[in-house]
């Protein structure tokens, strides 16, 4: 038996060993796709990130051209006013940084060329006159494709030698005369200078290449030539569809799948250290089937035990309704719903000298240590309520007897009543538990002084209180499992809900089994919070003829 069982551990070893290697290579697998997949998805935002920033630009700058087109056309009559254009334009709008109306050749008999230029020079705007010989503004790019086009148009970027002496490219758009012909361009130029940090900001990684190509393929930013790379790479590519620019990022798989390496090699010891567990794990596997039997059978012995203390704080409460038979002029039920196996609430009553004494109760905490404080306080209640008439003399003394044992600062909200049936006058002591409601014609909450809770205050003065109680009155005790019982989406119960139910002419069973009903239904199936207690009081006494 020893050999086999070895022999069953060995192939359970074995299993164990191809299950972690598959799984590792499963693993490896999806790992490797969910970082390619997130090195596509950073590549992809960063390009989508860095043109938009880009058009952004681009688009400021267009739309102040255009946007300035129609003062252009009114100035062409008025050709010393096209310098203002130009200032008003640079001016208004930051990205642009340097801007010209240039006239068509001929446009004007005295003057053959003309193009004031604007544009920024440290805080203050500088104009010059493109309409040099030197410069040749007709035969400029910017010049002559808007015209060929009739249209807008970016120019190739370039480094502009006669006016603005930078790296740049220009918007260009046609300006034509009251008669509708291309009588001038004016231009917008933009600075190319912030493109190579923008351009350095997109690297998703260290040895990331980042290139921007012009619509003609020069490079704007980037490596100049064929750089050679080293192993396999991921290349990502967006265009700029105003401009005509396009975008790429090369991102070597070395880099990419570096950090995957160096798991995988972690991952190669752990599955050592793991097989060396899993042979641990088997020479520990009896032992614990051994032990979980032991804890099965001892949780079992809870459980009885438990049922059997369920059935010993039950016993301890009235559960026959109606309670007294004989009697017509009282019509009552109760009931106890334990969050728990055994719980902290109480209610109790009994009949002396035609007096019926009852009390309801709640125990802070759950469980047996509030079982326990519940048995103690009911007995307190019938030792002391079994020679004492007075709601509050009987509630100090209970008070003062836990306090005096309260070691765990446990406290208890506790009602006592009286209701004496032969005048039908109710006295009671609330001590901080939730004041009952009255059932009369209408549904009021018996008026309470808000007394401590038991076991808190040691000698504290209890106030007793006192109501005529009529035919047909009823008194509804409860405790706050009631009114704080939640549903599925954690909305309570409450007392609007409560006092809803509690409304119309019923039996004592019959309001009970409603308002249990009712909490039911409003719950479902969201697990019970907290004990819930009821207790009907319904007062009957015989008519006497007027």
């Amino acid at each position: 038996m020893k050999n086999k069982g070895n022999g069953q551990a060995l192939l359970l070893v074995i299993i164990a060993a191809f299950t972690l290697e598959a799984t590792a290579l499963v693993q490896f697998y999806f790992s490797q796709k969910g970082i390619r997949e997130e090195a596509d998805l950073r590549a992809s935002s960063q390009l989508e990130s860095t043109q938009g920033r880009i058009m952004d630009v681009i688009g400021q700058a267009e739309a102040a051209v255009r946007n300035s087109v129609w003062i252009a056309q009114w100035s062409l009559d008025y050709p010393d006013s096209l310098q203002r254009v130009c200032q008003r334009l640079v001016n208004d709008n930051p990205v642009v940084a340097g801007s010209t109306v240039a006239l068509v050749p001929g446009y004007l008999a005295d003057r053959p060329l003309y193009a004031p230029y604007v544009y920024r020079s440290a805080d203050s705007l500088l104009t010059v006159s493109l309409a040099t010989p030197e410069y040749d503004y007709p035969s400029q790019e910017w010049f002559v494709k808007p015209i060929e086009t009739e249209g807008g148009y970016w120019s190739e970027p370039y480094v502009d030698e006669g006016g603005g002496e930078m790296f740049m490219t220009t918007f260009s758009l046609p300006v034509r005369n009251n008669e509708g012909e291309i009588s001038a361009v004016i231009t917008a130029d933009i600075s190319l200078d912030w493109l190579t940090e923008l351009i350095e900001n997109a690297k998703v990684y260290t040895h990331t290449r980042c290139t921007l190509l012009s619509r003609e393929g020069h490079v704007l930013v980037g490596p100049e030539g064929a750089e050679e790379r080293e192993g396999p790479y991921s290349a990502y590519e967006a265009t700029m569809e105003q401009t005509g620019w396009s975008m790429s990022i090369e991102i070597p798989d070395k880099e990419i799948f570096a950090a995957l390496r160096r798991i995988g090699l972690a991952v190669m010891l752990l599955q050592l250290l793991g097989l060396a567990m899993i042979v641990f794990m088997l020479r520990s596997f009896i032992k614990g089937q051994l032990r979980y039997r032991e804890l099965d059978q001892k949780r079992q012995r809870i459980e009885g035990e438990l049922r059997i203390a369920t059935g010993i704080q039950m016993s301890m409460v009235p559960k026959t309704f109606p309670p007294f038979p004989d009697r017509k002029d009282l019509d009552m039920s109760a009931t106890i719903v334990p969050a728990k196996e055994v719980g902290g609430d109480l209610y109790d009553f009994f009949l002396r000298d035609e007096k019926l004494f009852f009390c309801m109760g709640d125990v802070s905490g759950k469980g047996i240590p509030a079982a326990l404080v519940m048995a103690v306080t009911r007995t307190t209640f019938r030792n002391l309520s079994a020679h004492e008439d007075s709601p509050g003399r009987i509630v100090k003394a209970m008070n003062d007897n836990l306090s005096a044992m309260n070691e765990n600062d446990m406290f208890v909200t506790f009602f006592c009543g009286v209701l004496d049936l032969s005048c039908g006058v109710l006295r009671y002591c609330n001590a901080g538990h939730n004041p009952p409601r009255v059932l009369t014609d209408a549904i009021r909450e018996l008026p309470v002084t808000p007394n401590l809770p038991l076991g808190i205050l040691q000698g504290f003065e209890y106030q007793e209180q006192e109501i005529p109680f009529n035919y047909d009155d009823a008194l509804f005790l409860y405790t706050d499992g009631l009114t704080e019982a939640e549903n599925a989406g954690h909305e309570q119960f409450g007392e609007e809900r409560m006092d809803r139910a509690l409304h119309g002419r019923k039996s004592a069973q019959a309001h009970l089994e409603s308002i249990i009903g009712q909490v039911k239904d409003f719950v479902g199936d969201a697990p019970q919070s907290d004990d819930l207690t009821i207790l009907f009081i319904h007062y009957l006494p015989e008519r006497k003829p007027l």
